[in-house]
C-alpha cells in the first residue's frame, strides 16, 4: 500500500493562518475530489497534533507572509493513512519573534 504523500504547513498572512497541502506532480486517479483530500489531510494533520498550541508555535516563529512545514503524510485514496510524520514548530529556537496577541 504506497499512497500518495502529502507535504503540509501553515501559510501566514496579516490576518489568518492558511493550511497548506503540497499536492505531487504525479498522483493517484482515486483522487477525484481536491477539496476533499485537502480536508482529509488536514483532518490526518489535526488528530496528530494539538491545533492550538500548534498555531501559537508557529505565530513565535513566523512572520507574515512565511510559511511553517509541519510534515509529510502519505495516505491512499480510501483515506488509510499509511504514514505521518508531522511536528509543530519549536518556538525555543526563535525567541527572537514578538507572537502575536490575538491567539
Amino acid at each position: 500500500m504506497a499512497g500518495d504523500t502529502f507535504g503540509v504547513g501553515i501559510h501566514v498572512t496579516d490576518e489568518a493562518f492558511e493550511f497548506v497541502v503540497h499536492v505531487p506532480s504525479e498522483i493517484d486517479a482515486g483522487w477525484t475530489d481536491p477539496e476533499a483530500f485537502q480536508r482529509l489531510v488536514e483532518s490526518v494533520v489535526w488528530e496528530r497534533l494539538e491545533q492550538t498550541a500548534t498555531l501559537r508555535a508557529v505565530d513565535a516563529v513566523a512572520a507574515p507572509g512565511e510559511t511553517v512545514t509541519l510534515g509529510r503524510v502519505t495516505l491512499t485514496p480510501d483515506g488509510t493513512v499509511v504514514d505521518a510524520d508531522l511536528a509543530a514548530p519549536d518556538p525555543e529556537r526563535h525567541r527572537d519573534r514578538e507572537p502575536r496577541s490575538d491567539l
